[in-house]
């Protein structure tokens, strides 16, 4: 459980890499806009907002893949804080993401599902202890 918990955990956080480069890179170009729903006006409107979430995006991909290399390193109890830490508020983003855009449900269903694997697999394995 395990194993697949740390797998899970590292796309969720190379996704959020992505949507760190999309948010904070590349906010205006065509197709950024195109996935996020946006138009042009829009995306020069919200553009220092969207950069500075796209570091959070990342903060949160950074802190997971931490948590990753120290459970795999042997240090389960610091690297799996920290994956729940990360997966688990990517998961809550997702969760917020539908509630409140629900034209936006698809990105967020593809925003959280690996956190939510990573969560449930890791609790699980924790609790089965392996």
């Amino acid at each position: 459980m395990i194993i697949a918990a740390l797998i899970a955990a590292s796309i969720a956080a190379l996704l959020h890499v992505y949507i760190f480069s999309m948010e904070s890179l590349t906010w205006t170009s065509k197709r950024t806009r195109a996935v996020f729903n946006a138009t042009e006006e829009e995306a020069e409107a919200t553009r220092e907002m969207a950069f500075n979430q796209g570091f959070y995006n990342l903060f949160l991909a950074l802190a997971s893949l931490i948590g990753v290399l120290l459970v795999a390193l042997g240090n389960l109890a610091i690297g799996a804080t920290l994956i729940f830490a990360g997966t688990g508020s990517m998961l809550a983003a997702a969760v917020v993401l539908a509630a409140g855009s629900p034209r936006k449900a698809t990105l967020a269903v593809r925003q959280g599902l690996f956190p939510l694997l990573a969560v449930v697999l890791l609790g699980l394995g924790v609790a089965m202890g392996r």
